[in-house]
């Protein structure tokens, strides 16, 4: 076993001083990475973060627990050993200040009815209630309470469309409000904890690099499964469970590996197993109709006005894009054909015809006649 990378790690407790080591190791193309607890400098427990051959993953998983053990108060001795976790928090510190500032002291009675207001404003507009304003940008609004426009554009995240559609009306959910602080917002550097903060980005690095790894594993999982057949094929439920990711994240990746040349049919043909032929042909005719950018247009034209609910219409709308990447995958198949037939043509039309060799062959009596002239 070949030690990689190993690190010591340090936490302040109330009366001593923890210890542990964080390490990668590698033996015959197989990675291994965890945490080991020291007490006096000897091992006491061995936590396994990851055993396998895939590089990738193993680094996946190891920034998500490392910036787990960040999160709980763990710093390294040698700080620079971990630059990518200590320096990047950095950029945009202020932003992010005010942002943390928020997440921990906002007004969650306004937070609330801010969050009624982008409901029935997205109802309205019949938009997503992202589009309307961000859970980020209401609890900002909910802790800093602008009063005026000038207040509500120095919130980060809150842009000039937000403020020119629905500043008026955040402005009224805050007016009448008593707060104890003023603009603009450069007391939040003073007043907030540096470790606070530090523990506060740290915990968002968890959830992030938690998120990258489930990722990294579900491709691996995706890409093993459709190399089987039949009964061998692993239902993405498994997947879902194994990976961590939910079953419409994963189709939204399969979409993805699919567009890199990546053929999952196995996995398709395993999913669409239960769904009858003639419903499958209905939806593909339905796409050839209404085009495969949307999927409620075709939902309707295939199953009637009158819908499921959920979790049958999930059930359906996992259907209809499992359907769109074949039916994307063949129309690719065919442009490509239709490319390749008509480079040929082209190359066939430019191309200059060979002159046929002419060779001229004397008749016998020509032969004869020239005989007898030279006495042969």
């Amino acid at each position: 076993m070949a030690i990689v990378f190993l690190n010591r790690m340090e936490i302040e407790r109330e009366q001593e001083v923890g210890a542990a080591q964080v390490w990668i190791e590698e033996s015959d193309g197989l990675w291994s990475s965890g945490w080991s607890e020291l007490d006096a400098f000897e091992e006491t427990d061995r936590e396994i973060w990851y055993e396998g051959a895939v590089w990738n993953e193993m680094l996946a998983v190891y920034r998500h627990q490392l910036a787990a053990k960040l999160a709980e108060g763990y710093r390294p001795v040698i700080r620079d050993t971990f630059q990518e976790f200590l320096e990047s928090g950095q950029r945009g510190r202020y932003t992010q200040k005010l942002v943390c500032y928020s997440e921990l002291n906002a007004d969650e009675e306004l937070y609330k009815r801010l969050a009624v207001w982008r409901r029935a404003k997205a109802t309205e507009e019949h938009r997503a209630p992202y589009l309307i304003a961000t859970n980020r940008a209401l609890r900002l609004v909910s802790t800093f309470l602008p009063q005026t426009i000038d207040e509500l554009r120095e919130l980060p995240g809150i842009g000039e469309n937000t403020v020119q559609r629905y500043g008026e009306d955040l402005i009224l959910q805050t007016s009448g409000m008593e707060r104890k602080h003023a603009f603009p917002l450069d007391w939040v550097d003073r007043r907030l904890d540096e470790e606070t903060f530090e523990a506060w980005t740290y915990k968002n690095k968890e959830r992030k690099f938690k998120r990258e790894a489930e990722r990294v594993k579900a491709t691996r999982l995706l890409l093993q499964a459709s190399e089987g057949s039949g009964e061998e094929v692993v239902s993405l439920t498994q997947i879902s469970q194994e990976s961590g990711l939910e079953r419409r994240e994963l189709i939204e990746m399969m979409e993805s590996l699919e567009k890199n040349g990546c053929n999952l049919d196995a996995i398709i043909a395993h999913e669409l197993r239960l769904m009858p032929e003639q419903q499958q042909l209905a939806v593909r005719e339905a796409y050839a109709e209404t085009g495969d950018t949307f999927l409620k247009p075709v939902l309707k034209k295939v199953y009637g006005e009158e819908l499921p609910s959920e979790p049958g219409l999930d059930i359906l709308y996992e259907q209809l894009r499992m359907i769109r990447i074949r039916c994307r995958r063949e129309s690719e198949r065919l442009e490509a054909l239709d490319r390749a037939q008509r480079q040929d043509a082209n190359t066939a039309a430019t191309e200059e015809p060979t002159q046929p060799e002419i060779v001229v062959v004397p008749n016998a009596a020509a032969k004869t006649k020239r005989r007898q002239e030279t006495g042969a």
